[in-house]
């Protein structure tokens, strides 16, 4: 994800920032505990947050507190009013959200796809989605991006889709055609990048500088990594593909495919197959395999878990992670097979790379990915609140 060029450390512009950020990544603060955390003075404090507070950006009340002697420290938060809209196209289905610089989840919608959507009517979609809200729930709102979570690579410094396989997408310039429908700034981004940030700063990984993310989906398995607190990318912007990864598998019984990739072997679509269903979201997908009772279930999930368990020991190996994030449909089979994951990984693994390593599930869950493209749509007013208002 590119990261938007900061002001220097100590001008007002850069106080401005850090005030924003705490309240958006903290939740609401007294004006107190603002001046604890950054050190600056409550004077500077005060002034800072009427700035935020002229620019629309954070909301500032007193707290009724009954029986309290004196004036009590205003409550800063982050304004809902201001959002970002959250999109992830893929093939099953399109969701979009409207997310709050408050982190509040505004509005949000699933709209099941008959076909693959063309780069162009998932455009018209946002479009017709966001003027819809525009007249209703965002009424009193101020749009300010559009971030798109794609499954596939992307060339996040232009937006464009390089290759989205399931989709179909190749060199597409997604951000211009959703600008273009829109006629707001629009970032994209891969998919798995953006929930591993979302998981870092807000869930399973929140505090852990050393992340490994895969993100199972109706387009396959995608990874994000956090290093040194740091989401890293690649040279090209493309780290993280662990789906497109051979793992060992030792029994043939295992196999499925011919020398097939992991998202071949470990796949949304068999889980589908197993409990009979079509399409289905995350969630309805997880109740059908933990009540289904059948054979043909618990067989097909202890599989998939056993191959998901040697890709996880070579990404240990390899990253030595301090936590294993896995989310989507990885996420039900690493809380179905705990014990068994576990204990395939520390056969697999080096043990000195595993040890003390955890594997979690997101903590997100169905929010993951939007969460993260609503952060990718603000990175740049959360640097520079002056500047981008």
């Amino acid at each position: 994800m590119p990261s938007p060029t900061s002001p220097a450390p100590g001008t007002r512009p850069h106080n401005l920032a850090r005030i924003l950020r705490l309240v958006h990544e903290d939740g609401a603060q007294s004006r107190a505990a603002l001046t604890e955390t950054t050190g600056l003075n409550r004077s500077t404090i005060a002034d800072l947050v009427a700035e935020l507070v002229r620019l629309g950006l954070v909301d500032e009340k007193v707290p009724d507190v009954p029986g309290r002697v004196g004036r009590p420290s205003p409550v800063v938060s982050a304004s809902p009013e201001v959002v970002a809209i959250a999109v992830n196209p893929e093939v099953d289905a399109i969701e979009i959200a409207a997310v709050g610089l408050d982190r509040s989840i505004r509005a949000r919608e699933r709209l099941p796809n008959s076909a693959l959507p063309t780069p162009e009517a998932v455009a018209e979609v946002v479009a017709a989605r966001i003027a819809a809200w525009r007249d209703g729930v965002l009424a009193a709102s101020r749009v300010h991006a559009i971030g798109v979570a794609v499954p596939g690579l992307v060339r996040a410094a232009d937006g464009v889709v390089r290759n989205a396989p399931h989709l179909e997408w190749r060199d597409v310039p997604f951000a211009s055609l959703v600008r273009s429908a829109t006629d707001l700034p629009v970032v994209v981004d891969n998919d798995a990048t953006l929930g591993a940030i979302a998981e870092h700063r807000y869930g399973a990984g929140r505090g852990i500088d050393h992340i490994v993310y895969l993100n199972g989906g109706a387009s396959g398995i995608g990874g994000g990594l956090i290093i040194h607190g740091t989401a890293v990318a690649g040279a090209g912007g493309y780290a993280g593909e662990f789906g497109q990864n051979r793992p060992r598998i030792s029994s043939d019984a295992d196999r499925r495919t011919v020398d097939g990739v992991l998202e071949a072997e470990v796949s949304r679509r068999r889980l589908l197959d197993v409990v009979g269903l079509d399409t289905a979201d995350d969630e309805t997908l997880d109740t059908e395999l933990r009540g289904a009772g059948s054979t043909a279930v618990d067989d097909e999930v202890t599989r998939q878990a056993r191959v998901l368990a040697s890709a996880l020991a070579n990404a240990i190996n390899v990253l030595n992670p301090a936590v294993i994030v896995v989310g989507g449909f990885l996420a039900t089979l690493a809380e179905m097979r705990a014990d068994g994951i576990r204990g395939d990984v520390d056969a697999l693994a080096m043990a000195e790379s595993a040890d003390g390593l955890e594997i979690r599930p997101a903590a997100l869950g169905p929010d993951r990915l939007l969460i993260g493209a609503a952060e990718l749509a603000f990175a740049d007013l959360l640097a520079d609140p002056a500047d981008r208002t």
